[in-house]
């Protein structure tokens, strides 16, 4: 509890400059993927760690769309992206939503800083409704052992300051957790992953 808190005020001071930091990280490292993982989201959509709202305009204009953060500065910046959108603070390891409520959850870069990722997941998997997809995009432990060292020494102070790695792999958590994998393609040498995964029937 006490951590989540912490995070949760990390966050809120992240806000100030957040939207403007990620636009620019996301030209260099990400290429479409925002863009890849909303155009797929339909129905009833939830995004986790939806942050200042940098998703907001690459969703489809018929989708019903919910989205949870940690920050509620976080929170306030989403309000102002000009998109209908119900906003609520809340954890990703707890969702405060009852079993299958949504068609599609999607989770951009947030996978990274929740301290229990398979928890995370699992919470995701849970609020999906059968025959729903989790759509995913995160940077990744990289396929290129020179990257991973170097990934290692970077976490030596994310991981303290901000609860940021950079050695994870969510796929191992979708998998765990029951769901099957659609597709899964991996860029930037291996260090950005985005997947699509179905819950079964």
């Amino acid at each position: 509890m006490a951590q989540t808190a912490r995070w949760a005020r990390y966050w809120d001071r992240k806000s100030r400059s957040y939207h403007k930091k990620m636009g620019n990280r996301d030209r260099r490292l990400l290429g479409d993927s925002r863009q890849w993982a909303c155009g797929q989201a339909t129905g009833e959509v939830l995004e986790v760690a939806i942050g200042s709202g940098l998703n907001l305009p690459y969703y489809p204009d018929d989708v019903t769309l919910t989205g949870v953060d940690l920050s509620a500065r976080m929170l306030d910046l989403a309000r102002d992206q000009r998109r209908r959108v119900t906003l609520r603070q809340a954890d990703a390891q707890a969702l405060p939503f009852d079993d299958s409520s949504f068609d599609t959850v999607v989770c951009t870069l947030g996978l990274c800083c929740i301290p229990d990722p398979d928890t995370a997941v699992a919470e995701m998997a849970r609020v999906l409704r059968p025959g729903g997809r989790l759509i995913l995009v995160d940077h990744v432990v990289s396929d290129s052992r020179y990257l991973r060292a170097a990934q290692r020494v970077v976490e030596l102070v994310t991981i303290p300051l901000a609860g940021e790695h950079f050695t994870r792999r969510p796929l191992y958590h979708v998998v765990a957790n029951g769901l099957e994998i659609e597709k899964t393609e991996r860029f930037t040498r291996g260090f950005i992953e985005r997947l699509v995964a179905r819950k079964p029937v």
